[in-house]
């Protein structure tokens, strides 16, 4: 059998790929960063050849580096579960979850007490960095990201439909001067999630309003931010009907009565073969009964 690399530089190398930072991985690791570095070199001699695009502030992955993490990382992470479970002395399963602040607040939080009743088991590692779908097996085992429509290389379930709801402070409805035709939005910033573009347009389009633009657009890649902007007056926010009712801030009204079905829908998503994966099939199952649209 040929003989392995060691694994110090195996996990140095998986570290610096998933945070894009030799200075990042270096204290994750709780080392310096030359002693990081002299890992990850000594990993590119084992193989003959580069892992790294080596760049004033970061380091990142060329193709024989992403290749190699494909096929490392899932391993590296089975054997740090495995000792994992070992070392506790009862049996552990660990899910790797990426997913958008606002949902885990409004609706994974409220019932994660529900889930941990069920299967004690079971524990969530946290992923709010975004990217979600291209960072599957590398890193994460499964996202709850929005989609317009799931890429047919993925396991894909929907696990809600939604309108579109124009957001605004109170006081816009209760002002001196409120604001109830979407005309009004013409002196306006609008405010527009990343992820969620067309949430914007396709309202513009629906109140006829494409010749019509905002004062300002400002993108934010915060739901939880773009609701307090809402409730400070700072503009409306262009978001989903459960967005509203799940925030139950008082400080926020939906602004007209007008019904577009938005293009975008919450989906659990992962790699097909992660779903022969315990954990996973877990965390799905569960999240399917307690939290998903049984309508969709």
């Amino acid at each position: 059998m040929r003989r392995l690399p060691p694994l110090t530089a195996i996990e140095a190398f998986v570290q610096v790929a998933r945070l894009g930072s030799i200075k990042a991985a270096s204290q994750e690791l709780a080392l310096s960063a030359p002693a990081l570095s002299r890992r990850v070199q000594a990993l590119e001699r084992f193989i003959g050849k580069p892992l790294f695009e080596r760049r004033h502030q970061a380091v990142v992955l060329n193709a024989d580096g992403e290749r190699l993490l494909q096929q490392i990382a899932p391993a590296l992470d089975s054997l740090s579960d495995a000792v994992e479970i070992m070392t506790s002395g009862t049996e552990m399963l660990r899910l790797r979850l990426g997913i958008m602040p606002l949902f885990a607040s409004q609706r994974l939080f409220p019932k994660l007490a529900e889930l941990r009743q069920k299967h004690p088991e079971l524990h969530l590692d946290i992923d709010t960095a975004g990217h979600g779908f291209a960072r599957l097996g590398e890193g994460l085992d499964a996202v709850i990201a929005l989609a317009r429509e799931m890429d047919p290389a993925l396991y894909g379930k929907r696990l809600d439909r939604n309108s579109i709801y124009v957001i605004g402070a109170r006081a816009m409805l209760e002002g001196p001067k409120p604001i109830t035709k979407p005309e009004q939005l013409a002196g306006l910033t609008a405010l527009v999630h990343k992820d969620m573009p067309d949430l914007f347009t396709e309202f513009r389009a629906a109140a006829g309003l494409e010749n019509t633009p905002p004062l300002a657009i400002d993108h934010f890649d915060s739901g939880p931010l773009m609701l307090e902007a809402a409730a400070q007056g700072l503009g409306v926010a262009f978001m989903h009907e459960s967005h509203f009712e799940d925030a139950r801030d008082p400080r926020l009204v939906r602004l007209f009565d007008i019904e577009i079905e938005s293009p975008y829908s919450y989906w659990f998503a992962c790699r097909p073969r992660a779903m022969l994966q315990r954990p996973v099939k877990l965390f799905h199952d569960w999240l399917v009964t307690a939290i998903a649209d049984p309508s969709v």
